[in-house]
């Protein structure tokens, strides 16, 4: 008799593939937390209030997956304090000398006859725990995302949302000690930044080191903007006129930064300290970690010096709640056809290696989403994934392309400086057309059709073999060029690209030339007889059953 299974099988993606969260968690495995804990650290009364001021019914309550065991708790605190406003609300206001209290003569009709509020917990976000998840508030018809925990503090498209970064305990006299370790100078221009989750501690902090001595010192705020200098976060007056003036401050960091921020720091300030808040972190580690990315900048270089001579890239759009998303990947497909090369949307939740590896025909990815989930750094994956920014230095020219170590990953910076220098090109113009310059992407198309005398041979970085297509959207066909030929059969020369709608199709041509199985029949050798002419073969009957047990129909007895 066969056992009944005590689990089900699994059925999931393995473990290997699983997309590797850029948003850091903020706590492990621990207890449950009290009553007390859940209203301080969640801020139930402030939420409470910002939902009532905000007038909102339908609220989506966002949690990361390492505070989902709060999220019950969450839950019917809000509930209670939203009921208890109600009640208060709803109770008639006490008269004194025949009008209404002082304190409730604020309060309208329109409180009574609203409804109640309701409440829907999201879990399982579509994208990154840090991004707000529009898509899953936008099932339940949400008027606003109340979003807990850590945060890329992106823009939204479409919803309010309500950040609550859940404010963990930091032992403060450990950390005046790690500081005062590192920096001895008390004249050094340090710059104090935190994570959203120990941002509070900030001010706190800055008052006690204002008070040993350290007065060049600056604690940042928090503000919703990806392309500041310091991304998300306010920075001294002096920098706010000149952005350059960054590079004389030092940068202290609470709590250990995504890569991204760090790539991005790594040239606009002179150093930069991280005081680690993992729980392994003793009493005794007091020395502040120097941050170094020189290796990761390096090898960012070489993905994008490698993706130099890809025909095909592919357009992952792992986000649909970020503002102007749709914008940067109407930038990122100019900018692929103007350089004569070939790119292929796809819209994807959370990106693993097994997903990207069905395109086989796809040299290089570029990531659409979140100013921190951009950069994807794996080895898992087949081909390399690289961000809009790294995709301008992979277009250009070995000639060109100069890498100067600066690196950034928001959307509006890089459209902002598009624009300019579009606008500059415009303003620049005498009346005299350049019938050779794109104005898309600004390179000169005589350098880069494949067919002009005066284009340059491109090799491959990696393997140093000739590449004879590396720009095919530019490679003029007779097939599209001759409009009497559009209606007529004609044979393809060797080496021509596959036409799909009377464009070069590179996607159609790999699969061309490196499928094995090319259709039903394919694998048949026709047969001809004495006379030359081709010889017809027999029918047989074919294979029938289901899936599990095929009958083969030459084992069938006819009867």
């Amino acid at each position: 008799m066969q056992s009944i299974p005590s689990a089900p099988p699994v059925l999931s993606t393995p473990d290997t593939h699983i997309f590797e969260d850029p948003t850091p968690t903020t706590t492990g495995l621990r207890r449950p937390r009290s009553d007390e804990e859940i209203l301080i650290t969640y801020e139930i009364q402030k939420t409470v209030a910002d939902i009532r001021q905000g007038r909102w019914r339908r609220i989506a309550l966002q949690f990361p997956d390492d505070m989902l065991q709060d999220a019950p708790s969450v839950y019917e605190a809000l509930q209670s304090g939203l009921q208890r406003v109600r009640d208060v609300k709803s109770k008639p206001a006490p008269v004194l000398n025949g009008s209404p209290a002082p304190e409730l003569q604020d309060l309208s009709l329109e409180d009574e006859t609203l409804p109640e509020e309701k409440l829907y917990i999201l879990a399982d976000t579509s994208y990154g725990a840090c991004c707000v998840d529009e898509i899953a508030a936008e099932h339940v018809d949400a008027d606003v995302v109340v979003h807990y925990g850590r945060a890329c503090l992106s823009p939204t498209a479409r919803l309010p949302v309500i950040h609550v970064f859940t404010s963990q305990p930091l032992d403060l006299d450990l950390l005046i000690k790690a500081f005062k370790g590192t920096y001895k100078d008390c004249q050094e221009q340090v710059i104090l930044m935190a994570d959203v989750i120990y941002s509070s501690h900030l001010p706190s902090l800055s008052e006690a080191l204002k008070q040993q001595g350290y007065l060049n010192i600056f604690p940042t705020s928090i503000v919703h903007d990806p392309s500041s200098p310091i991304p998300n976060r306010t920075v001294p007056e002096d920098v706010q006129g000149d952005p350059l003036l960054l590079k004389k401050w030092q940068l202290f960091h609470l709590s250990d930064p995504p890569q991204a921020l760090l790539l991005t720091l790594s040239s606009r300030v002179s150093a930069i300290h991280i005081y680690p808040t993992t729980e392994s972190t003793s009493a005794k580690e007091t020395q502040l970690l120097p941050a170094s990315t020189a290796l990761a900048l390096r090898r960012r270089y070489a993905l994008l010096t490698s993706l130099s001579t890809a025909s095909i890239f592919g357009i992952l759009i792992s986000t649909l709640s970020v503002k102007n998303y749709l914008h940067i990947v109407e930038h990122v497909k100019d900018q692929i056809l103007a350089s004569g090369k070939k790119s292929y949307t796809f819209v994807v939740g959370k990106v693993n290696a097994a997903k990207v590896a069905n395109f086989s025909e796809v040299g290089g990815w570029v990531v659409i989403g979140c100013w921190e989930s951009s950069l994807v750094e794996s080895k898992d994956f087949w081909k390399p994934l690289i961000t809009p920014f790294e995709l301008e230095l992979a277009l250009k020219g070995d000639r060109e392309r100069l890498w100067t170590g600066e690196w950034r990953s928001d959307f509006q910076g890089i459209l902002d400086e598009s624009s300019r220098k579009r606008n500059g090109l415009v303003n620049g113009n005498t009346g005299k057309e350049d019938s050779s310059r794109d104005e898309r992407s600004g390179f000169d198309v005589d350098d880069l059709d494949p067919e002009s005398e005066s284009a340059p041979p491109e090799f491959d970085l990696r393997t140093g073999r000739y590449v004879s297509h590396s720009r095919p959207m530019l490679i003029k066909s007779p097939l599209t060029t001759n409009s009497s030929l559009e209606k007529s059969l004609a044979k393809r020369a060797k080496g021509d690209l596959a036409v799909v709608g009377g464009e070069p199709s590179p996607g159609a041509d790999f699969l061309r030339s490196n499928r094995t199985w090319k259709g039903l029949g394919s694998d048949f050798e026709v047969a001809y007889d004495e006379s030359g002419t081709e010889a017809g073969t027999n029918i047989e009957e074919g294979r029938s059953g289901i899936a599990r047990g095929y009958t083969d129909g030459r084992a069938i007895t006819k009867r």
